[in-house]
């Protein structure tokens, strides 16, 4: 694990948190823990971890296989406005003052003290601290699965005018944009970073599990 997140879900397995020390140091991980194959089912936003363990695995022969999670895609009635990075959504927040649902992670909110008109209401894992140096922000500490009808319900109360939110996929953080769309709301969309490419991919841990059985390594 990357330990961006101080109290992360226990896991019934054996659990490493923290960097390697780049690729170099990676490959002395692979090769001390004589690893005989590797995963990558890192976040969707997690680029350099990917990157890293492509160049790793190539350099040490490693099979490797990426779990990624599908995007979100647009459904009609979707108000989506489409940005390539952090810093395209604050332009796209506009001049005016608006109320706004801000979800890209605690990492990335001091690029939207370049805005400081608006309001913001924040929503991370972690304590946002003195990331987010602005004159108006609200801030959530809470982790999903949300529930559609309660997202709703915060964005009404709040009286949020758009959500910023990356498009990391899955169903837990979903019912937001769901929530969005049923009340017309815009939300700016952060494209995912490239990942490595030549890399087998999956989407789903069924279809790693079945790739784990068809090349395991039987040699006493």
């Amino acid at each position: 694990m990357a330990g961006r997140t101080s109290d992360p879900r226990s896991l019934p397995i054996p659990t490493r948190i923290g960097g390697f020390g780049g690729v170099e140091g990676l490959v002395r991980f692979l090769r001390d823990e004589c690893v005989k194959r590797v995963v990558d089912a890192t976040h969707p936003f997690a680029a350099l971890m990917s990157r890293n363990a492509a160049e790793a695995c190539a350099r040490t022969g490693v099979p490797l296989l990426a779990l990624r999670r599908p995007a979100w895609m647009r459904q009609p009635r979707d108000c989506w406005i489409d940005v390539p990075n952090i810093g395209a959504a604050v332009r796209a927040l506009g001049a005016e003052p608006r109320r706004v649902f801000l979800t890209v992670g605690r990492l990335e909110l001091s690029s939207f003290a370049a805005a400081p008109q608006h309001s913001y209401l924040v929503r991370t894992i972690e304590p946002v601290g003195d990331a987010l140096p602005v004159p108006n922000v609200v801030t959530i500490q809470n982790r999903g699965p949300f529930d559609e009808d309660a997202e709703r319900a915060l964005l009404l109360r709040e009286r949020i005018e758009v959500v910023v939110t990356k498009n990391s996929g899955g169903a837990a953080t979903y019912p937001k944009i769901a929530a969005a769309r049923t009340l017309g709301l815009p939300v700016i969309v952060v494209a995912r970073p490239e990942k490595p490419h030549g890399v087998e991919e999956v989407t789903c841990v069924d279809a790693v599990l079945e790739w784990l059985e068809q090349r395991h390594d039987r040699t006493p």
